[in-house]
């Protein structure tokens, strides 16, 4: 089969033809239909997330039909399913025993420790797999399975706004864009200073303000969600909050926090982080997105052309998400 495999960090992802994969115990084999290329996998090629395996084959929002069943599985052949991040976790710990498997020392994530889905085949844990309708298109519903989920694990974690500053309007920040809107949430949409394309994107989603993350509304927001991976948005996000207010850090990875005045956080202000998603949180988001109808807007591109999907996103050079496209 053919892969785009990642031998080492800072490197360019290599075509190769590889051995097609077998299921084992407990796994299936998929044919992957759809993947959505991420940040995280620029954070996996440049090394930013400790424990990755080298070589590895990224790609974490996959979706494809399962062609293999091994021993004790239960899926069955040519069922639609779902592949995130998250890959497996021990079961065991006390923080899985919490239902905070997100937080397992011991977590496998898919693209990062485990082979994703920058491949025209790969292999999962049926347990980590998300069922889903044969009738979706599978590449609307690709950027569902990390942008989507982590967005809606960063959106549960700001209470109950009524007015929410979403900074970074890519896949996840545009996703969240239209699901706030459906619910009744103003969303006030923070973009690099001199994006006017992407403010203007932003609006064409329901943003009820769209300026550059240099900018202030001349309202206080309840939270705001940080998805961009720069540091320094975070001191200024909390200048937008009212007393009580929320920023939420939705990355894997960021740049330093610079340091900041403390009368910007007092107040019972609060900054949390996301980490990961559970098992949970995909069920739950997959039927708020039907519900919903969500359709994320999508950049197609072939497998061949993952660098070039990783470059575009890096530079901001597509709005939306990115699909790669075996």
């Amino acid at each position: 089969m053919r892969a785009m495999r990642l031998k080492q960090p800072e490197s360019v992802l290599e075509l190769e033809e590889i051995d097609d994969p077998s299921a084992g115990r407990g796994q299936v084999v998929i044919q992957v239909e759809a993947c959505g290329v991420c940040r995280t996998d620029i954070h996996v090629q440049d090394g930013d997330i400790p424990g990755c395996r080298y070589p590895v084959t990224p790609g974490h929002q996959v979706v494809g039909t399962v062609l293999e069943v091994g021993d004790g599985a239960t899926l069955k052949r040519r069922d639609r399913v779902g592949v995130p991040w998250l890959g497996w976790t021990c079961g065991d710990c006390a923080f899985c025993q919490r239902g905070e498997e997100n937080l397992c020392d011991e977590a496998r994530f898919t693209g990062c420790h485990v082979d994703g889905g920058f491949a025209e085949y790969m292999v999962a844990d049926e347990r980590y797999c998300f069922p889903l309708d044969d009738r979706l298109d599978p590449v609307q519903t690709a950027p569902l399975l990390c942008a989507g989920l982590i967005g809606y694990r960063a959106f549960r974690m700001t209470g109950e706004p009524r007015r929410l500053g979403i900074y970074g309007f890519g896949a996840a920040g545009h996703l969240l864009c239209a699901a706030a809107k459906h619910l009744g949430v103003d969303v006030y949409a923070f973009t690099r200073p001199d994006d006017a394309e992407g403010q203007e994107f932003a609006r064409s989603l329901g943003a009820v303000w769209a300026e550059g993350s240099d900018e202030r509304p001349d309202v206080e927001l309840d939270a705001a969600i940080v998805f961009a991976p720069v540091g320094k948005l975070v001191p200024a996000a909390l200048k937008t909050l009212r007393k009580g207010g929320r920023v939420v850090c939705a990355g894997i990875h960021m740049s330093d926090v610079p340091s900041f005045p403390y009368a910007d956080l007092w107040g019972e202000r609060r900054i949390l982080s996301v980490a990961n998603l559970t098992r949970q949180d995909g069920e739950e988001f997959l039927q708020l997105a039907a519900e919903l109808d969500l359709r994320p807007q999508v950049t197609r591109y072939s497998l061949e052309q993952a660098n070039q999907a990783l470059d575009d996103l890096r530079a901001g050079r597509f709005q939306g998400a990115a699909v790669l496209v075996p």
